[in-house]
């Protein structure tokens, strides 16, 4: 019963005995995941998302379920999701979601203007309290949940704005309403432009990490605490297909360029290793060749003197203070699990979620 403080847990329970009878096992990496010989099975509360080869792999497994639940098809995955994906002819998927960018272009006012920008970004934003309030009446914060619904799941081109806008959702100025108003034009410009999946012949699973050093730090906002944290930006790919990025600020004060970059190093390792044993799981169960992954994955860093850090580990004087919690990496370095690479600023491709375009 929904009204029961137990029920959610109930409910999994009873869904979990009975995959693990259809002869399914549930992955180490991520409880809600469910494996079989020939099928995938993910748990989202109380949607189940079922993955397999063909029709003739799939209803069975629908049909044992029915014994025991009541089910209701939501169509296709892009249904559930809300997104249109597109297989072209040249052999790769487009994800799109006009429906979500539209409804945020009307909730701004701006479905009759004709005005579009090129880029998401093109400034710092501060908190500006001496400046001008705000103009319009338009919900900021329910204007953030859908950017950021958008920036996670198919627009990851605006993630750095979409966060630098959230971070003044308690109390917006009209510089951040005007960086909204901008950026909602930039998706009025490129709304039919989807996120492509192109899928490379070689199944590597690599991290491509930047970070900027105290980046919104100014004369004006030297008085503002968060203004001297710095900002991390990765994007973890398969197959030279994005499928996991991130752009947000950092919890401690570094002290440097290479201190930053170290640290924005740690927190993708912390995605890229979980997601390395998934991955091992997965092409296990699915018989999925994924060549050189299984033996390493590369980190692509500009910063040489991080990588020094990580291929020849020691407490120097200069990053002697730097926690703990940032060198739990290192045994998979040694290892070579993780692979450390130099990558230039033209070719790094985490560059657009630490600063504007």
């Amino acid at each position: 019963m929904y009204s029961l403080r137990q029920a959610g847990s109930n409910w999994f329970d009873a869904l979990c005995s009975t995959l693990l009878n259809l002869d399914f096992c549930q992955s180490s990496h991520d409880p809600s995941l469910f494996i079989s010989k020939d099928c995938l099975l993910l748990v989202y509360v109380n949607d189940c998302l079922i993955c397999g080869k063909s029709d003739i792999v799939v209803d069975p497994i629908v049909a044992s379920l029915q014994k025991d639940f009541v089910l209701n098809s939501q169509g296709s995955v892009g249904a559930y999701l809300s997104i249109d994906i597109h297989h072209t002819s040249e052999g790769f998927l487009e994800l799109v979601q006009p429906g979500l960018i539209n409804k945020i272009i009307t909730s701004c006012g701006l479905q009759d203007q004709s005005s579009e920008h090129n880029t998401p970004a093109t400034m710092i934003l501060t908190a500006d309290l001496t400046g001008p309030p705000r103009e319009h009446s338009w919900n900021y914060r329910s204007i953030i949940g859908m950017l950021n619904h958008l920036a996670s799941s198919t627009c990851p081109d605006i993630a750095f704005a979409m966060y630098q806008c959230a971070h003044f959702t308690t109390a917006p100025h009209h510089v951040h309403e005007s960086a909204i108003q901008w950026f909602v034009r930039y998706l009025k410009g490129t709304s039919s432009c989807g996120y492509i999946l192109w899928p490379s012949y070689l199944f590597n699973l690599d991290c491509f990490i930047d970070a900027d050093l105290a980046g919104t730090w100014s004369s004006d906002t030297s008085e503002d605490p968060p203004s001297v944290k710095s900002q991390t930006g990765y994007v973890i790919s398969f197959a030279s297909c994005p499928v996991l990025w991130c752009s947000k600020l950092q919890t401690e004060i570094a002290l440097g360029t290479t201190e930053a970059e170290y640290i924005s190093l740690s927190q993708s390792a912390r995605d890229l290793i979980p997601m390395r044993g998934l991955l091992q799981e997965l092409s296990a169960a699915t018989k999925l060749i994924v060549g050189s992954t299984v033996a390493h994955s590369t980190i692509f860093e500009d910063n040489k003197g991080c990588i020094e850090l990580v291929s020849a580990p020691c407490m120097r004087p200069r990053t002697l203070h730097i926690a703990l919690k940032y060198h739990h990496f290192w045994s998979f370095v040694e290892a070579g699990h993780l692979r450390i690479q130099w990558i230039d600023n033209i070719n790094q491709l985490a560059g657009i979620f630490t600063k504007p375009l």
